[in-house]
């Protein structure tokens, strides 16, 4: 079972090398919003509505209080 772990963290870290995410706060509602997406499509991300920024403490209470939606840039 741990060579199975091990290639699928190896997998994993392959994979982040080639994404780029956003996290801020929607402006219309209170929600943390990951943004997600490969590289490739980091044009896309300029194209969607503005995040605001949020402190270390607003993440921990909006994580917190399950208000998180994470978005698949495509």
């Amino acid at each position: 079972m741990k060579a199975m772990e091990e290639e699928t963290l190896s997998r994993l870290m392959e994979l982040g090398q080639h994404l780029v995410w956003r996290i801020g706060k929607d402006e219309r509602e209170e929600v943390l919003v990951v943004r997600v997406g490969f590289a490739s499509k980091v044009a896309k991300f300029a194209q969607m509505p503005r995040l605001l920024a949020l402190t270390d403490r607003e993440i921990e209470t909006l994580s917190k209080a399950g208000k998180i939606r994470v978005e698949w840039v495509d």
